[in-house]
C-alpha cells in the first residue's frame, strides 16, 4: 500500500509530508509542520483566495496568523516559530547544523552558535553579538549549541514556552477551573470575566498536578494512535475489498456473457438446421412449379408460331380453322394460368424471439445493469479516554441562560424583521433586514454604524473572514467587505438553486442550504468565490426556512427544517448522524453552536429555545425571556453570549450563559 514505508513509530514525522521533520514550525494551535510543507500550504491557500489574512491549520483548521502580516506570502512560513524542543529531540547531530532563526527570516542561511533561552531563538555569531549589546536583551541567558546534546532534561528548561497561543506577546498566567482552560490576562479579561474559579497558575500548578496522572494521558494518546491506525487499516482493507468486488463484477459479466453466448450458439445451430430444411423443401417446390411454368411457356410459344405462320401463308379455310383451334387453346391456357400461376407464393423466413429476449435487446447498456456503490458504515467506538476532563465543569444543562438586554433598532428601519444575525471581528454585529433588502452594521455596544442596500431580499448572513461577510439571497450569494466601519460590495455568486441558510466553515469555505428547481432540499459546500466542493440532496430538507451551522471543529453540519419541526446533523460527507424532532419543538428556524459545541434551536411556533448536547441529546428547553416568534440566532466566539431576533418586532435580544 501507499503507506507501507512510512515510519509511524518515532513521533518525529511531519503530518503533511509524513517524512521526518525538516525545520518544524509551530502554529498557534501547537501543531508542528515542516518549514517547506508549511510554505507550500500557504502558497496553495494564497492561490485560492485573492487576499490572505490568515491560514487555517491543515490539521485542526484553527486560524493562524503570521507575526507580521504585511510580509510577502513567500516569507510567511519563516514568521512562525521553530519548535526548538522537537527539533533538538530528533537528533543530537541536528543541532550541530542548526540555522540562525534571525537570518532565516531574511532568507539567509547561517549556522547557529547559540540559543537565547528567553527569546527562544537560535542565533549566529553576529546576531549573538548584536543581541548581547542591546539594552533589552543583554541580560538574556545564552546557551551554546554544544550544550544541545538532545537530552530532554537539558533541553526543556531552555525551550519551555508559556506564551499564550491566542494573544501575541502575552504569557499564560491564569487558569479557569469552570472551563478547564489556561490563558493570559487578555484571555480572562475578554472571555472569563464572569467566571468564579480563576486561579493563579504559577502558584496553583503543583496542586493541580496532584490530580493528574501522566501515565493515563500517555496511555490515552497510545489508544488514540491505535484507534487511528485501526481506522487506516480498515480504509486500506476497504480499498482492497473494492478491488475484489470489481474483479467479482468482471467475473460475473464474463459468466453472463458465456451463458448468453452458449444460448446464442444453440439458437443459431437450431435455426440454421431448421432454415436449411425449409430451404430444401421450398427449392424443390419452386423447381417443380417452374418446370410446369416452362412447359406451358413452350406450349404457348409453339401455338403462337403456328398461328403466325398459318395466318401469313395459309388459305382462308386454313386461317379460319387455326383461329378456332387457337381460341380453344387460349381458353385452355387461361384456365391453366388461373389455376396454377395467377398468384405466386413468396416464402419469408423470420425469427420470432421470445418476449424476454426482445426486452433485453431493447435495453441500453446502462439499463441492463449499473454499478451501485453502497457504503456500509461500521462504527468502532473510540476507546475510553480517561485523562480528559469535561470541557465545562458545570454541566451545560445546569447553566442558566438569561436575557440581559433588548436592543431597539426601529430608528434605522420601521417595519419588517431581521432574518439573519452574525458576530463579526471586533465584537461588532451585522443583521440581515429581509423586508428592507439591506444589512445593518452595529458596533460592539449595538449602536447602528451604517446600512447597506442589497441586490435582493436577504435570508441569512455569516462572517467568512476578518473583513468579509456573505449574505444569502434568492439564487445568489452576495459577498460584502466590512472595513473601517464601511460596507461595500465585493462580488456576487449566482447559484442554480434557491439559497436559504448560510454558514462559514472557517476553512475558506461556506455551506448554503436551499432547494433545487425540482423542490428537493439540499445543502451545498462551496468556496467563498463560488466553487462548489460538494452538494447533498435530501427530500426531507425541503422547506421555506432552513438555517445551518457548523460545530467548532467544522466536522458536523446542523440544519433546521421548519416544516418538519426537526434538526438534522450531518458529517462533512453528507451522512446523517442524528435527527432531533421532539414534540415541544415547533417551527425551528435559526441554529447556533456555543463555545462548548452545545446546540441551540429557536422554536418559532413553540416560543422556546432547545439546548442540545453535541451528540443531539436534549439538555434543557429555555422559555424565560424568549420573545414571540424567535428567529435567527448567533453565538459570540469569545464570550458565553448570543443574540437572537424575532419575527414579530425590530429588536435584538441579548442573552448570556451564567
Amino acid at each position: 500500500m501507499a503507506y507501507a514505508n512510512i515510519d509511524k513509530g518515532d513521533g518525529f514525522n511531519c503530518p503533511l509530508c509524513l517524512c521526518q521533520f525538516n525545520i518544524p514550525r509551530q502554529l498557534p494551535c501547537a501543531h508542528n509542520i515542516c518549514h517547506s510543507c508549511l510554505q507550500s500550504y500557504i502558497t496553495a491557500e494564497a492561490t485560492k483566495y485573492n487576499e490572505l489574512e490568515y491560514i487555517n491549520c491543515p490539521i485542526c483548521m484553527q486560524p493562524a496568523s503570521p507575526s507580521v502580516k504585511d510580509r510577502p506570502i513567500h516569507e510567511w512560513a519563516s514568521l512562525f516559530p521553530v519548535n526548538i524542543l522537537l527539533e533538538s529531540m530528533m537528533s543530537a547531530k541536528a543541532n550541530a547544523n542548526r540555522m540562525c532563526d534571525s537570518c532565516s527570516s531574511e532568507n539567509v542561511c547561517t549556522l547557529a552558535e547559540g540559543f537565547c533561552a528567553v527569546c527562544k531563538e537560535a542565533m549566529c555569531t553576529d546576531c549573538l553579538k548584536f543581541h548581547r549589546r542591546q539594552k533589552m536583551t543583554k541580560s538574556h541567558s545564552i546557551v551554546s549549541v554544544d550544550e544541545f546534546d538532545g537530552n530532554p532534561q537539558n533541553l526543556i528548561p531552555l525551550v519551555e514556552d508559556l506564551r499564550c497561543l491566542q494573544h501575541e506577546g502575552e504569557y499564560v498566567k491564569f487558569y479557569c477551573k469552570d472551563h478547564k482552560v489556561a490563558g493570559c490576562v487578555t484571555c480572562f479579561f475578554h472571555s472569563h470575566n464572569t467566571c468564579s474559579n480563576i486561579i493563579d497558575l504559577e502558584n496553583e500548578a503543583p496542586a493541580l498536578l496532584r490530580d493528574i496522572n501522566p501515565d493515563e494521558i500517555i496511555s490515552d494518546m497510545e489508544k488514540m494512535e491505535s484507534h487511528l491506525q485501526m481506522c487506516m487499516a480498515i480504509n486500506e482493507s476497504s480499498v482492497s475489498n473494492v478491488e475484489t468486488d470489481v474483479n467479482k463484477i468482471t467475473d460475473l459479466i464474463n459468466e453472463i456473457r458465456r451463458k448468453i453466448n452458449s444460448l446464442l450458439d444453440d439458437l443459431e445451430n437450431g435455426l440454421k438446421t431448421e432454415g436449411n430444411r425449409i430451404y430444401k423443401e421450398e427449392n424443390i417446390r419452386i423447381q417443380e412449379e417452374n418446370h410446369k411454368c416452362l412447359s406451358l411457356i413452350q406450349a404457348v410459344k409453339t401455338s403462337r408460331v403456328l398461328f403466325k405462320t398459318v395466318n401469313q401463308y395459309g388459305s382462308e379455310m386454313q386461317k379460319f380453322m387455326m383461329v378456332e383451334r387457337m381460341q380453344q387453346q387460349l381458353h385452355s391456357y387461361l384456365n391453366l394460368v388461373r389455376e396454377n400461376f395467377e398468384m405466386t407464393d413468396i416464402l419469408i423466413v423470420k425469427v420470432e424471439l421470445v418476449p424476454q429476449i426482445k426486452s433485453i435487446l431493447s435495453l441500453s447498456a446502462a439499463e441492463m445493469g449499473t454499478l451501485v456503490p453502497t457504503r456500509s458504515t461500521n462504527v468502532f467506538p473510540l476507546c475510553v479516554i480517561n485523562s480528559l476532563p469535561p470541557r465545562v465543569q458545570k454541566p451545560a444543562k445546569d447553566c442558566q441562560v438569561e436575557r440581559v438586554d433588548v436592543i431597539d433598532l426601529s430608528p434605522s428601519s420601521s417595519s419588517g424583521y431581521y432574518s439573519g444575525v452574525t458576530f463579526i471581528p471586533g465584537d461588532r454585529v451585522m443583521v440581515a433586514d429581509r423586508f428592507k433588502n439591506q444589512c445593518i452594521l452595529l458596533s460592539s455596544s449595538y449602536q447602528v454604524i451604517c446600512n447597506h442596500s442589497l441586490i435582493g431580499s436577504p435570508f441569512h448572513i455569516c462572517a467568512i473572514g476578518d473583513l468579509e461577510v456573505a449574505v444569502s439571497l434568492p439564487s445568489k450569494i452576495q459577498i460584502l467587505s466590512v472595513k473601517d466601519d464601511t460596507i461595500s460590495p465585493v462580488r456576487t455568486i449566482t447559484t442554480n438553486w434557491t439559497c436559504q441558510g448560510i454558514a462559514a466553515t472557517g476553512m475558506g469555505n461556506m455551506a448554503v442550504t436551499g432547494y433545487t428547481n425540482s423542490g428537493i432540499g439540499c445543502w451545498v459546500l462551496m468556496s467563498t468565490v463560488g466553487v462548489v466542493q460538494a452538494s447533498y440532496n435530501y427530500e426531507y430538507l425541503y422547506g421555506s426556512y432552513n438555517y445551518i451551522a457548523f460545530n467548532n471543529a467544522n466536522t458536523r453540519v446542523y440544519v433546521s427544517v421548519y416544516e418538519k419541526n426537526s434538526l438534522h446533523c450531518f458529517d462533512m460527507g453528507g451522512r446523517n448522524r442524528f435527527t432531533y424532532s421532539p414534540e415541544g419543538l415547533s417551527g425551528p428556524l435559526g441554529v447556533a453552536v456555543d463555545r462548548d459545541d452545545n446546540i441551540y434551536i429557536p422554536g418559532y411556533g413553540s416560543n422556546n429555545i432547545h439546548q442540545l448536547s453535541p451528540d443531539g441529546f436534549a439538555l434543557q428547553v429555555i422559555t424565560n425571556g424568549v420573545p414571540a416568534g424567535p428567529c435567527a440566532i448567533s453565538f459570540c466566539k469569545v464570550q458565553d453570549m448570543f443574540i437572537m431576533t424575532s419575527y414579530f418586532d425590530r429588536n435584538l435580544f441579548i442573552y448570556k450563559l451564567k
